[in-house]
């Protein structure tokens, strides 16, 4: 593989319409090293097709399937010979209508998978359509040849080697004859059936297949010129940060940092592959490169805010000079299959953290009523929603002098729910009610960056 070969993947703003999509198309022209595109589906397109895998009644489906039928017509009418396109179009809409009734009669979690795949199908066969009109040598690639993933549905984790074996033995000769433009966020498992890697998978995806690649480079085009300190639109001061570190913005990703998918860094610090993340909107105006290390990183990098967390609180006097609580405490977590985020513990209660956003594809919520039964056999369960886990991402904050004064100080008019300092020495992270969590950020950034 050429040692230039750039993986740029484009997210569902920047394929939005005809006029996003032709400023992405400039992007990738723009650059003969860009040899692999990876695309979201059209803005909006994902929320309704989601929308109809959950089984809804006819004049609903026939409203949900018009919005996605206008969204992608108003591409297709802007083309210069759209006749080829449409019939294409026309046959994956006749597939999404056909799933759409088979989920009002009875939902599943492959069958939303199958159907929420349109949304990267068809942006991507727009994508070909619009290069070829530009005169670009582009070809249409189905990712699920090459992404094969375990079967857990909604959030299926890839199986690594195999990806590397097939892109070598598919994409690789491809890329070097053609552009290849291919899907985010979709894959396959092992008999052929198709799957997801969760909300925001489009960014794992381009990662993965860099990493399959040995790409010189992963670009992350979205919506905003880069990382920033914090959130612009919450705090209008924020800077962006030209060059943070993969442990930095794995971080920020983690603690809800919009930017940049949580799991997307990780193939890309196996093999050392830069990344960077621009705006499609406005190319010239540079971005942030994440890479493996950066000079002289300050104390204090970034705010990150995640929303929707849930506190539980369990209760259980057998915890005290006891052996083997929280062994079963985690046991019936791992039964349903929860991954529990910050955990504090006292010497008879344990209160944890659950990151309900986002957590399938359908964006169910966690917390069954199976598992609060389950846990209440076992001790007493209290349940807070609404809160917001805000993180301080920083380098060496746990060896760092007067940090809990630096922060806290500050933080006298809130009401602080949880702490966790000292297990990383990259964040400090604690719960606030969901309706602080602005003006804590606020407070924060005018205090630690400005």
């Amino acid at each position: 593989m050429s040692q230039n070969l750039i993986v740029a993947k484009f997210g569902g703003t920047s394929v939005a319409d005809f006029h996003a999509m032709n400023r992405s198309a400039d992007v990738v022209l723009s650059n003969p090293n860009v040899r692999l595109v990876v695309l979201s589906a059209s803005a909006g397109v994902t929320n309704l097709l989601v929308s109809l895998a959950e089984g809804q009644p006819q004049e609903q489906r026939a409203y949900l399937l018009d919005e996605i039928r206008r969204i992608q017509y108003a591409i297709i009418d802007s083309l210069n010979q759209p006749a080829v396109i449409r019939e294409e179009i026309d046959r994956m809409l006749d597939n999404i209508t056909m799933l759409s009734e088979a989920a009002a009669l009875a939902t599943s979690t492959a069958l939303t998978d199958e159907l929420v795949s349109h949304g990267e199908l068809m942006s991507t066969l727009l994508f070909v359509e619009i290069l070829r009109q530009r005169e670009a040598a582009a070809e249409w690639f189905d990712v699920r040849k090459v992404m094969r993933t375990d079967d857990r549905f909604g959030r299926a984790a890839p199986e690594v080697t195999t990806l590397a074996e097939l892109a070598s033995a598919q994409l690789q000769p491809r890329i070097a004859e053609a552009l290849i433009v291919t899907q985010g966020f979709i894959g396959s498992e092992e008999k052929g059936r198709t799957t997801t890697l969760g909300r925001g998978g489009s960014d794992y995806t381009a990662a993965l297949l860099g990493e399959a690649l040995n790409a010189a480079r992963i670009d992350i085009w979205t919506d905003v010129p880069g990382i920033y300190t914090t959130d612009p639109r919450v705090v209008p001061a924020a800077k962006r940060i030209d060059v943070i570190t993969f442990e930095e913005a794995a971080e920020m990703a983690t603690f809800g940092a919009k930017v940049l998918h949580p799991a997307t860094l990780l193939p890309a610090v196996r093999r050392d592959i830069p990344v960077f993340v621009g705006s499609s909107k406005d190319p010239a105006a540079g971005g942030t490169i994440v890479s493996n290390k950066t000079e002289n990183p300050p104390l204090f990098r970034a705010l990150a805010v995640r929303r929707k967390q849930t506190l539980l609180t369990l209760h259980s006097l057998s915890m005290l000079h006891t052996h083997g609580f929280l062994a079963e405490l985690f046991s019936i977590l791992a039964r349903h299959q929860i991954s529990v985020d910050l955990i504090t513990t006292s010497e008879v209660s344990v209160a944890l953290t659950l990151d309900t956003t986002g957590s399938t594809s359908t964006g169910d919520s966690l917390l069954s009523q199976a598992l609060l039964t389950e846990l209440s056999s076992l001790c007493r369960v209290e349940v807070e929603e609404n809160l917001a886990l805000i993180a301080i991402i920083g380098n060496k904050l746990s060896q760092a002098c007067g940090v809990g004064k630096e922060v806290f100080g500050v933080l006298d008019p809130f009401n602080l729910r949880m702490i966790c300092y000292g297990a990383s020495s990259y964040n400090l992270c604690f719960l606030v009610p969901g309706n602080d969590a602005e003006k804590v950020v606020q407070t924060l950034h005018r205090n630690l960056f400005e």
